[in-house]
């Protein structure tokens, strides 16, 4: 792959800075490289292959010359920068939300659908860490059938909002102990020793924007519009890795023994299956590294066609930022 170019738009977040990691673990062929973030963290300096390089504030005119743009901002600033990152030629692999249903956007999870790479504006976007993790473990059924429906119950890491997360569960551990009150700010709850069963703002139709996005992204990613999912998202007292239990239902009956063959062959999975030796995936196995590990594959009880299974992925790694570099190494290809 020949060098290029390379800004990251919200350097010094969570996802900016794993980013930036994965540039250096996976050695990206960087040519130049610019971090941007807010003026309240230009002038930082943050090493990249022993070398420091200082902060920039993000601006219009902070694109010129960079070839790829990754985005690890909010929504609003997505969409502020969105424009001078396309007339800057630069290509913008963006992890919001803010571009992920545009019809001119491709929505790519390079395991699964890289060729829609090809069909940008401009714009590639990063899918949803919940929806990255589970449709690499249930893709590999859908090559043995169509899905036309899934069940999900998502439990993510606190991390999945951000380093504050980290510190108010951190912080409520500390106070557990010497019986000192807790006051949460990140979460609507107190989130150590609990669960809170919503992640987003609530809809008409009873579920969250987060359970939402399963469905809506599953599609435009699956090429299949008329899957339908029910999913219920729950923020859990992990500091790291979402886990996801997980129905799909198929057109045609697909057996346990060729799921679990076609997970074991198929690229970003690793089968983690032994329920005799209590073999099955967990955040603590999952966290640090990129693949999704698939386990407590059996028939479903309930539908016809249907196969359950439960997964746990990274969600900062390959449900973010491995992804939108991955992403970037296909443009280069």
């Amino acid at each position: 792959m020949e060098a290029c170019n390379v800004a990251i738009l919200g350097a010094t977040g969570a996802v900016g800075r794993e980013m930036l990691a994965q540039l250096e673990e996976r050695n990206f062929p960087v040519k130049n490289l610019k971090l941007l973030s807010s003026a309240k963290s230009a002038g930082k300096k943050i090493t990249f292959k022993g070398s420091e390089i200082t902060v920039a504030e993000a601006a219009e005119d902070a694109f010129k010359g960079v070839d790829i743009v990754l985005g690890a901002a909010e929504n609003d600033i997505s969409k502020r920068f969105a424009p001078a990152i396309k007339a800057s030629g630069a290509v913008y692999v963006d992890n919001s939300s803010a571009f992920r249903l545009d019809k001119d956007v491709p929505l790519v999870i390079p395991e699964i659908n890289p060729g829609d790479i090809a069909m940008h504006k401009g714009i590639i976007a990063n899918p949803n860490c919940s929806t990255i993790i589970a449709l690499v473990a249930a893709n590999p059924i859908s090559s043995l059938s169509p899905i036309k429906a899934m069940v999900a119950s998502t439990y993510q890491a606190v991390s999945g909002a951000g380093a504050g997360g980290i510190t108010e569960l951190e912080g409520q551990l500390s106070a557990f102990p010497k019986c000192e009150t807790v006051s949460p700010s990140v979460f609507q709850y107190q989130i150590a020793l609990n669960l809170i069963p919503q992640i987003g703002s609530f809809g008409e139709n009873g579920y969250t924007s987060e359970e939402m996005k399963m469905q809506n992204e599953g599609r435009k990613i699956l090429h299949l519009p008329e899957m339908k999912v029910s999913c219920t998202c729950v923020r859990v007292p992990v500091m790291r890795s979402h886990s996801i239990s997980l129905t799909v239902i198929t057109e045609n009956e697909v057996s346990v023994k060729d799921a679990c063959e076609a997970i074991a062959g198929a690229p970003g999975c690793r089968l983690y299956d032994d329920v005799s030796a209590l073999k099955y995936p967990m955040p603590l196995l999952t966290s640090g590294q990129d693949l999704v590990y698939v386990g407590r594959i059996r028939k479903d009880l309930a539908f016809e066609n249907a196969i359950s299974l439960w997964c746990c992925g990274d969600q900062i790694r390959k449900g973010a930022a491995t992804n939108a570099v991955q992403i970037a190494e296909l443009l280069l290809k």
